[in-house]
């Protein structure tokens, strides 16, 4: 040991878990917590997200003062600290077994697994909690790579079955949360959904079924590989076979996070053993040939085997310590420490690499042991090295003498101590403790807890101090040199380098951990020349200095020249390696150091011996090679050693630029390089050009704009220029991080939404802006994402203005409609708050009466009141659709619906209130049906989280007595789709309650929720009402006409588009049943529910359904009714005005679309008076409307095809009806007008149907002009024209003219819904307003009124209608054109049914949203529509928010106008319904679009026409642009309170902080510290070009560029020394050459290069002039090319002339003297002596300028007998 270097431990303090101090701070603790305590420290890396990695190019020394990470676990409590401050508290039901760290599943973040009796819970760092039972026998757990090991104990008969976890978002991470609760809700979640037939995995009950047979065949190991799937059998692989592992005596002892490894030990044997872990496909044992047919096929595609490598026998105990180091070689070795041996055992691992998969082995006589008492893996001698996916870790050993020492596999490197007295330090948890000295009989006992460079060390006295091995500041530069030496250097020559740097006594290299970074450099370089010096001095040594090992720190020198920030470090290497250059006799190597920087001339010198003619490596050369010429004429040479070689980090910074500039000039990938060589890795995306594919380059290498600012900024133009070319109109499909790279954060976070759930997006924004946004941009990411339905409670100053109010609190239900949102829509009037007004059922309705009312007048009040209350009682149904899915739920808040009142109040007299005379009208009667699609309403407006409902919730608002609201409520959510939560028994316990009106919600509500599925339990469920299905021989139930009305729709629904044969039977016989006890005032609306049920049934499959179609079709057109009147069939009459309406509709939907002429001839429309005395005028709108519907294409929107629907007897009836001299009979007038009427309402709804949802401007000018010309024949209200008949008022009913305007008013609505068209509201709102003065208007066309007003505005705007065959089939259920007469009128249509609209609506809305400032802002859309069949492609404008075409008919759209980057979103038109909340296809986020604003552009909001846009005029107004000198004398009295400054014009156009900190800093005139007008007037120009092309990165780049030049000449014309290298002159010669790429077409841009033409040509020529050639200049030159002689620097002006000549050699590429003289050599004695040496130079030094060139032939000419 006396060869060994001794060195001190740094005392960072005593150490005391922090458990335990922050249980004192939290107070006394509960009587029953145990003593006993346990903790961990580990590394931060563990929790860190697995896409966080360290870039080596930032530093990441192991050995900064990061806090450690501790896991303090007391009883049931869990403590997990960062350094001094607790992240998060657990508190579990149970006390805690084990605890640990593990990814599962394709998280990227590591959760905290923790077993307790019976119990796995898994805690993530988001907040979510999974609680899985399992069993007793399980003993411990341990983290794999792919999963969580799970060990368990023999015992006599157990199963592996664990029921499949749920998952529970709670809120678990608070100040202190109880997790109890939590647990509990979880595992109440996971018993409730095990109830449920459909909620069982096949896979779980297999596998629980197999087990159980096969008990022997019990697994001693269990893998879970996802929180969500079922613990998987492990497997061991015998001889090419798996079988189950049943090694219930191999007790795991360790296994790594990392590398799929395990250590277990067998007391029994006593015996070790080193287990891999591999993931293969099922091949199990024939023994277990019963459990594998158990298992369905493709449910396990692949199990976890384990194979054992090792096995090493003769230990009594299992090794006290497990851990993986790294052998002085860089393989990786496991090491086993045995306390009673006292030794530890290291056996060595090698590794396979094989289709992408580590495969491990251990060969015998692979191991060794070393003497200790304790040992730990510790991270020291190559820091940030790494070996495959571990970092390179040594061994520090408590030997058995009490010495510490530090081993690099075999090779012990040194001995540590601690210091003989411990002064007063700082511990790492910020605890000071009190001087104490250590004795000289102080013995060290332990070495724990070791984290990167830090241990635990344990003295005998019991004391624990926290140590430290190295401790910052440390040399990044010493680190990048140790690290290169390390990866490129032999083992056997790295070990000599170590032994030198670590094992010599007389080293000075970190003998003290608190060693500052000069000195560590000094002693790294000192290392390095005395290894240059031994090996001059020593004929035979043992390992030789190679002649390539010193090209590493060349590679790393060549790497820095690339970064801004490491100009010092540049230069410290610099004069080292010439130094070793020169001890090499590398000529060229000291001449290329000493061009960089001059001043080495003097502390190094000329080289005077030469032994090589090697021309050095210049990364900057070879990236101006690239630009001029391309790669493939780049010279290879002038690349780096390293940098084409794979894994080597210390260069990654140089090889990811020479990788962009490779990709930029057109290098070819060829696997993971290259053409040039260089290792890349690009992220995935289409390319089309060698910018795009250089940008999915940088995004690969995690090259962001952060790195991008450190470029020197003539070799950042390339690559921004990339950028720039890019940002137009990036492909799609990239990732988010390139979008966000090219300043595209609206493309980015479109991205990351569709890809990214809610819980992740936060995460994976923070990870892709940080990692590519500029650090000055950091401070406005993450983006607020603004919700149209989340951002309701922050609008509280939002009133509503209600004239007719008296009570401002009370809850009406559309409160919450007030959004950012519908703002920004409907912001420039009142449109929302009068829908509000309207549609208000919350409170009294102003009753106007006299002010002393008399007798009479009450009962005029009563009556009023009466018929307010119609209108009332109809208001929920169009609240409903105006509130439709409008805001979230909270499963934490009751259900709230608002009142219904039916009272008056009298403004006349104080307002009043005036309630209903119960004694004249049965109020309580009226008002159960309106509570009920009240409460429908209430719950219509719910949008539940994530598309989820809470069955927990459900039970919780269920009334302890039912009632009509909460079967309102389940109608909602059961057309919503919510209603899935709840299972079979759930569902019979609601029937049990035999409540008529909750049976039939709760039926409504399932088959909404499981349209078109088929399920079985629900079918019998609906079944079970409908008498006719019951057998022969059961009783007949007295089952109430509407429940099994409902039940007939509910089966249509739930068996939508199947064609189910028997049920078809069933329906059809049903349209014509008859039964005893029948309502008889009931019949048609069970009929019409029979009828839509079998229309929905066989949904447009027409005559392709099956083969009894044809018999179906028969029997509906004999329901319809033929010319004999009445139709006998069976013996049985059937009463055709029952069964009509209903088989009509059912043919109307069976051949929807189907264009079948056969049917539409059946259901002709009467031609002669004689059928139109047969047919029933409603029945003719009927058929109307079925006829359409078959013959769908031939809808057109014009009135030429209305008045085609009228056949010529009618039209000609009605067209003299006002002409005196008309002769027509009273009587067949009456006939003529009630179908002209009927047959109008009927095209117009069958309009309405076919251009729901599409705002058609012709169907809506249609619509609303038959509305018109209906209201005025009703009662004239404005001047019509046109040739439509007059006077239908004397021959049919005022109640037949108004229903036919209703229903016209809602077809009209339907097209225009979600509009909030204006003109049709008000049409609307005056319709409303009659009801008051006219008694004709009943509870029916209010009914329609409101659900008009509800469609117009269709969920707030946000929704609208589609036009598939289901939602047409939907819409026809609700506009059914038979209206009720009053709120209990459910004879003719179940009222229940008029919500079905909801099951039509498709929420196309779409809203822009500003990606900087997260607010919703208008922006023009380009909307592209494909080809129908009515119309060629055709594009159109509309400006967001708006609602979008039908998905079957879109095409592309496109953000445009100049205000905002350009955004294009192409689609495919599929005849598919519209995405879903949610859906990861959707390429809207939920109806989002992020947009980005152009610098130099006002938002329309702010600017709505554009005159503040005019950015460059305002600057040149405000500021004299042009005449900056000249207004200098008069700024400062311009510069007044109402003046405008220069960034706060850029301010209201960009909110970069970088440009405003620019306009305050260097463009105001009032600053006068800075005397230089045409640096300012440089400034203001700069800040108008990059705030004009919206490119504020390139400040930076024309200031660089700018001081650069002026330093240059700043230095020239006066004796001060600025630049001391020659690094700049490199920079610009990059930008020119950059500007030459441009020029040739190398590089291509539409609108030229990022950074102007002229202003590189400007400097270009600066420097020309600055290297003009001087007296002094040309000495220097000469004597340079003659002796390689440079300026004395001890000399005045040596200095600055030594600089100069080294701008001169650089900028020209002069070669160096040796080989100009060898050049001219050659050349000279084959020339006369009046030739030139010009022409022959040239062909030598093709990259040589002609001004050197031409200097060169001047010397040597003029100097022939020098």
């Amino acid at each position: 040991m006396s060869s060994t270097a001794v060195r001190h431990l740094t005392v960072l303090g005593e150490f005391k878990p922090f458990g335990l101090i922050a249980e004192a701070l939290d107070g006394k603790p509960a009587d029953d917590v145990p003593d006993k305590y346990d903790y961990f420290l580990f590394d931060p890396d563990t929790v860190r997200d697995r896409d966080e990695t360290d870039d080596h190019d930032v530093l990441s020394s192991a050995f900064s003062d990061r806090c450690d990470h501790e896991l303090f676990i007391r009883g049931n409590r869990i403590i997990w600290s960062t350094g001094p401050r607790v992240c998060k508290r657990f508190t579990l039901p149970s006390p805690v077994i084990k605890a640990c760290w593990c990814r599962l599943g394709d998280m990227t973040k590591a959760s905290l697994c923790v077993l307790q009796t019976a119990c796995l819970t898994i805690c993530n760092t988001w907040g979510e909690v999974v609680s899985i039972p399992v069993s007793e026998a399980i003993t411990s757990i341990w983290p794999l790579p792919f999963g969580l090991l799970l060990q368990q104990a023999a015992q006599s008969s157990s199963t592996t079955y664990v029921p499949v976890p749920s998952l529970s978002s709670s809120p678990l991470f608070g100040e202190s949360p109880s997790m109890s609760s939590v647990r509990r809700g979880v595992l109440h979640n996971r018993r409730e959904a095990g109830v449920s037939p459909q909620h069982n995995f096949s896979f779980a009950s297999g596998i629980d079924h197999a087990v159980k047979e096969e008990t022997n065949s019990m697994s001693s190991h269990l893998i879970l590989q996802d929180p969500l799937e079922e613990l998987q059998l492990a497997y061991i692989e015998e001889r090419g076979k798996s079988n189950i592992m049943k090694e219930f005596d191999e007790n795991t002892i360790w296994t790594s996070d990392r590398v799929p490894l395990m250590a277990s030990y067998n007391i029994g044997k006593m015996q070790h053993s080193v287990w891999v872990a591999e993931t293969n496909n099922l091949n199990l044992d024939l023994a277990n040939a019963n459990l594998v047919d158990a298992v369905p096929t493709g449910i396990v595609a692949k199990h976890c085997s384990f194979r054992r490598i090792w096995q090493g026998k003769g230990a009594k105990a299992a090794a006290s310590k497990v851990f993986l180091a790294t052998d002085d070689d860089a393989a990786p070795i496991i090491c086993f420490l045995h306390q009673e041996q006292k030794k530890l055992l290291s056996v060595r691992l090698q590794s396979v690499e094989i289709n992408n998969e580590l495969l491990f082995d251990i060969k015998p006589d692979m191991s060794w042991s070393i003497p200790a008492l304790a040992a730990v893996p510790v991270i020291v001698t190559r820091p940030r090295a790494t070996v495959g996916l571990l970092p390179y870790s040594d061994m520090l050993v408590l030997a058995p003498e009490n010495a510490i020492l530090l081993y690099s596999g075999k090779q012990c490197l040194c001995r540590y101590m601690l210091p003989s007295s411990l002064s007063k330090g700082r511990f790492s948890h910020s605890m000071e403790f009190p001087e104490t000295s250590v004795s000289q009989g102080l013995k060290i006992v332990g070495l724990a807890d070791a984290v990167e460079g830090r241990i635990n060390v344990t003295v005998n006295n019991g004391q624990i101090y926290r140590c430290v091995l190295r401790r910052s500041p440390t040399s990044s530069l010493a680190n990048d040199c140790i690290t290169a030496m390390a990866e490129g250097l032999s083992s056997s020559f790295y070990s000599h380098f170590l032994s030198l740097l670590w094992k010599d006594g007389d080293s000075a290299y970190l003998s003290e951990a608190d060693s500052s970074v000069n000195s560590e450099w000094d002693s790294f370089r000192s290392i390095i020349m005395e290894m240059c010096r031994s090996t001059a001095t020593s004929k035979m040594v043992s390992n030789p200095v190679p002649q390539s090992s010193w090209e590493f720190l060349i590679s790393i020198y060549e790497s820095l020249k690339l970064n801004n920030l490491r100009k010092r470090d540049l230069e410290l290497l610099g004069s080292l390696l010439c130094y070793i250059a020169k001890f090499l006799g590398e000529e060229g190597y000291v001449d290329h150091y000493i061009r960089d920087f001059p001043g080495l001339s003097r502390s190094v010198g000329i080289c005077e011996i030469s032994f090589s003619k090697k021309s050095p490596p210049s990364l900057f050369r070879w990236l101006e090679n690239c630009l001029l010429y391309g790669h493939d004429s780049a010279d290879t040479n002038d690349l780096p050693p390293l940098i084409c070689e794979e894994g080597k980090s210390v260069v990654n910074w140089a090889r990811k630029i020479a990788l962009f500039y490779s990709l930029l000039t057109g290098a070819k990938q060829i696997g993971k390089k290259l053409s040039s060589g260089i290792y890349c890795n690009i992220a995935t995306g289409s390319y089309c050009t060698n910018e795009e594919l250089t940008v999915l380059a940088m995004v690969g290498e995690k090259f962001g704009l952060q790195q991008l600012d450190s470029l020197p900024s003539g070799m950042s133009l390339p690559l921004r220029h990339a950028l720039a070319k890019c940002r137009e109109s990036p492909p799609t499909g990239w990732p988010a991080a390139a979008y966000v790279l090219l300043g595209r954060e609206d493309l980015a976070l479109s991205c990351l939404t569709q890809t990214c759930n809610s819980k992740d997006l936060e995460t994976e924004t923070n990870v892709n802006f940080i990692s590519m946004s500029a650090p000055y941009m950091l401070h406005l990411h993450p983006v607020t994402i603004p919700s149209a339905v989340s951002d309701t409670n922050g609008l509280d100053n939002t009133k509503f203005e209600d004239t007719d109010s008296i009570d401002g609190s009370t809850t009406d239900g559309m409160e919450h409609i007030f959004n950012s949102s519908t703002q920004l829509r409907y912001g420039r009037d009142l449109r929302l708050n009068e829908v509000r007004r309207l549609l208000c059922s919350a409170r009294p309705v102003a009753i106007q009466t006299s002010v002393n009312p008399s007798a009479s007048d009450q009962d005029l009040q009563q009556t009023q009141l009466w018929h307010l209350a119609q209108r009332t009682t109809a208001l929920p149904l169009g609240r409903g659709a105006f509130t439709l899915a409008t805001i979230y739920t909270l499963l934490t808040e009751a259900f709230v619906v608002p009142k219904i009142v039916l009272a008056g109040r009298l403004p006349a007299q104080q307002n009043a209130t005036v309630n209903l005379d119960p004694n004249v009208r049965n109020v309580e009667e009226i008002k159960t049906w309106p509570e009920f699609h009240n409460a429908v309403a209430a719950g219509l407006r719910l949008a539940p989280l994530q598309g989820k409902m809470s069955k927990t919730w459900i039970k919780y608002n269920k009334p302890e007595e039912p009632n009509a609201i909460h079967a309102g409520l389940l109608f909602a959510l059961g057309l919503h789709g919510y209603l899935r939560v709840l299972n079979i028994t759930d569902i019979f316990q609601y029937f049990r309650q035999e409540h008529d009106i909750t049976s039939l919600g709760l039926m409504l509500g399932l088959a909404a929720t499981y349209r078109g599925t088929m399920q079985p339990e629900i079918s019998k469920c609906l079944f079970v009402h409908i008498p006719a299905r019951y057998p022969s021989s059961f009783p007949e139930l007295e089952l109430p006409t509407l429940l099994q009305s409902a039940a007939l729709m509910s089966v249509g629904l739930l068996y939508e588009g199947s064609a189910h044969a028997q049920t078809m039977q069933i329906l059809l016989g049903e349209i014509g049943r008859r039964t005893a006890g029948d309502n008889v005032l009931e019949r048609e609306g069970y009929a019409v529910s029979a009828g839509f049920s079998l229309g929905l049934l066989a949904l447009g499959r027409g005559e392709d359904a099956l083969g009894f179609m044809e018999t179906v079709v028969d029997k509906l057109f004999h329901y319809i009714g033929g010319k004999e009147g009445r139709n006998m069939m069976e013996g049985t009459a059937v009463n055709v005005d029952v069964t009509a309406p209903g088989a009509t509709i059912a043919l109307a939907l069976m051949f929807l679309r189907t264009e079948s002429q056969a049917i539409v001839s059946n259901l002709s429309i009467p031609r002669t008076q004689f059928e139109l005395q047969y047919v029933r005028p409603d029945f003719i709108m009927l058929r109307v409307i079925a006829r359409n519907l078959i013959m769908w294409s031939r809808i057109h929107p014009s009135q030429d095809w209305v008045q085609s629907q009228i056949p010529d007897i009618i039209k000609n009836g009605v067209k003299f009806l006002g002409d005196d001299t008309n002769d027509i009979d009273e009587m067949d007038a009456e006939s003529f007008v009630q179908a002209y009427v009927n047959i109008v309402a009927g095209a117009c709804i069958s309009l309405g149907l076919r251009f729901a949802g599409t705002k058609d401007g012709h169907a809506h000018e249609l619509l609303y002009n038959y509305a018109v010309y209906f209201l005025n024949e009703i009662k004239p209200v404005s001047a019509t024209s046109g040739n439509l008949p007059k006077g239908l008022s004397r021959y049919v009913d005022r109640g037949t003219l108004e229903i036919c305007l209703h229903l016209i008013v809602l077809s009209l609505c339907v097209v225009m819904a979600g509009s909030g068209h204006l003109q049709t509201f008000k049409l609307l709102r005056f319709l409303r307003s009659r009801n008051s003065a006219d008694g004709h208007v009943n509870y029916g066309v209010q009914m329609a009124v409101s659900l008009a007003i509800g469609f117009l505005f269709l969920g707030g705007g946000m929704q609208t209608f589609s036009t598939s065959n289901s939602s047409v089939a939907a819409l026809l259920v609700t506009l059914y054109p038979r209206l009720p007469t009053g709120p209990n009128d459910n004879r003719c249509h179940f009222q229940a049914f008029r919500h079905f609209y909801v099951l039509a609506t498709e929420a196309r809305w779409i809203q822009t949203v500003d990606v900087d400032t997260g607010l919703p802002v208008y922006a023009p859309l380009e909307v592209t529509v494909r080809e129908t069949e009515h119309y060629a492609e055709t594009s159109f404008c509309e400006v967001t928010p708006c609602l979008l075409p039908e998905r079957a008919i879109l095409k592309t759209l496109r953000i445009c106008g100049p205000r905002y980057w350009p955004q294009v979103i192409d689609l495919v038109p599929e005849d598919k319904p519209w995405w879903t909340s949610g859906d990861k296809s959707s390429p809207f986020n939920s109806g989002v679009l992020y947009i980005k604003r152009k610098v130099g552009a006002c938002s329309y909001i702010d600017d709505p026409v554009g005159c503040q846009s005019l950015l460059s005029r305002a600057m040149h107004k405000v500021f004299g642009l042009t005449n900056l000198k000249g207004q200098r004398t008069s700024s400062s009295g311009q510069n007044g309170s109402g003046s405008v400054t220069v960034d706060q014009l850029v301010g209201t156009f960009s909110s970069d902080p970088s440009l405003i900190a620019f306009a305050q800093l260097c463009c105001d005139p009032s600053w006068k510290s800075r005397s230089d007008i045409d640096f300012q007037e440089f400034c203001l120009q700069v800040l108008f070009e990059c705030v004009s092309k919206d490119r504020p990165a390139l400040l930076q780049v024309y200031l660089s560029l700018y001081t650069t030049m002026g330093s240059m000449a700043g230095q020239v014309t006066s004796d001060t020394v600025v630049l001391c290298d020659s690094l700049s002159i490199s920079n610009l010669k990059l930008a020119l050459a950059y500007n030459e790429a441009l020029l040739s077409g190398r590089l291509t841009s539409s609108r030229g290069g990022i950074v102007q033409s002229n202003f590189i040509a400007c400097l270009r020529k600066q420097v020309e002039a600055l290297l003009d050639c001087s007296q002094d200049l040309k000495d220097d030159f000469c004597n340079y090319l003659y002796s390689g002689v440079w300026p004395n620097v001890e000399e005045p002006q040596g200095n600055k002339r030594s600089i100069l000549l080294s701008w001169y050699l650089q900028w020209f590429c002069v070669p160096a003297p040796p080989a100009v003289k060898s050049a001219v050599d050659k050349v000279k004695p084959k020339l006369k002596s009046s030739s030139s040496l010009v022409p022959f130079l040239r062909l030598l030094f093709p990259k040589a300028h002609v001004n050197a060139i031409t200097e060169i032939d001047k010397l040597f000419s003029s100097t022939d007998g020098r």
